[in-house]
């Protein structure tokens, strides 16, 4: 049998799947047809119901959860590792500037939403794309990844953290990311 697997090129997704991908254990006859995504594009996959199994941002849960099941593993919850809000621009005024996100359906735009709730002026764009938007002081940016441990090295300043924003007010690890599989498949498969 072979089922599609969606997930990022980001390290954290190619070490948790890397033992599968690999065979470096017993799949028990299940062949991976493996498609590599930004995280956005396999939230997007996900509402199309896309892939049999498939890592997504924990925002996208509400608009997926009657065609995918949450698996018991691999999901990514943490304290400190949240996304940042960043500028390049000192005298920036955030209720006047726009905000680039890394997509609509990822939980940086859930935790950016939460924080800011009547800041309604984003652009959507690939996570790898935010730094550059922001150095060119076209607007803030929010950034997830290892570019929140870079970010300070290309010029750019924290606003806000916005896992730790969510840390203080919910008292709970920041909610992440999280391995879905497709309700259509038995529960024998999944």
């Amino acid at each position: 049998m072979k089922l599609s697997l969606g997930f990022s090129p980001c390290p954290n997704d190619t070490f948790i799947f890397d033992a599968l991908v690999h065979k470096k254990i017993d799949t028990m006859g299940i062949d991976f047809e493996v498609v590599l995504e930004d995280v956005e594009t396999l939230n997007q996959r996900a509402i199309e119901g896309i892939y049999d199994v498939s890592k997504v941002s924990c925002g996208v849960l509400p608009d997926i959860l009657h065609q995918y099941s949450i698996l018991n593993s691999g999901s990514a919850l943490g304290f400190g590792v949240g996304p940042l809000l960043v500028t390049a621009d000192d005298n920036i005024n955030i209720n006047q500037t726009v905000i680039a996100l890394p997509g609509e359906h990822t939980t940086a735009h859930l935790l950016f939403s939460y924080a800011y709730p009547d800041l309604h002026k984003k652009v959507f764009m690939r996570y790898d794309e935010i730094e550059s938007f922001v150095q060119q002081k076209k607007g803030a940016g929010v950034i997830i990844h290892e570019n929140r441990f870079t970010y300070a090295e290309k010029g750019l300043k924290k606003i806000i953290d916005l896992g730790a924003f969510w840390e203080e007010q919910e008292q709970m690890p920041i909610p992440l990311g999280c391995i879905v599989a497709s309700r259509s498949m038995s529960t024998e498969k999944q």
